[in-house]
């Protein structure tokens, strides 16, 4: 990172930046290049390993890609702010992000797709949902396992 003074090490802060972020961008890449799409997610750290999970329709480009392969990039931004300035050139924007990149597997097991879409409810909303096979059946679940990223802020 080339702006040390605004990366984020502590692991206490990198949490609160992606519990203040609601939408994460997965990038991938396929036959037909770079594929770059917004989700929304959710996530949890087991054994201090970051783990994300979304879903999404059954079949797609996001799926294809995934399939042929699986190393993905992860973003996520928020805090967003413009610093006004009175020439154009001392504006500027506050904002904190994380960026990592890690492996996307599809989810087939029945226990852990009810549990990523729990997961991810719970990130969305603040509140615990419990699904029904029939509910997780009707959707794809996917679960990236991050294996770097790094946060950057700036106040």
């Amino acid at each position: 990172m080339r702006r040390k003074d605004r990366q984020v090490t502590d692991i206490n802060e990198l949490r609160q930046i992606i519990d203040s972020c609601k939408v994460c961008r997965i990038g991938m890449i396929d036959e037909q290049g770079i594929y770059i799409v917004p989700v929304n997610f959710g996530y949890e750290f087991v054994e201090e390993k970051l783990k994300i999970y979304l879903h999404c329709a059954k079949e797609g480009r996001k799926l294809s890609a995934i399939g042929v392969n699986p190393s993905v990039c992860v973003e996520m931004d928020c805090e967003h702010q413009l610093v006004e300035g009175d020439i154009a050139c001392t504006y500027g924007y506050r904002f904190a992000s994380v960026i990592g990149n890690g492996k996307a597997v599809i989810v087939e097991d029945m226990k852990e797709k009810k549990h990523g879409l729990s997961v991810l409810m719970r990130h969305q909303t603040g509140r615990e949902f419990v699904f029904e096979d029939a509910q997780a059946q009707s959707v794809a679940v996917v679960r990236i396992d991050v294996e770097m990223f790094t946060g950057k802020r700036k106040c």
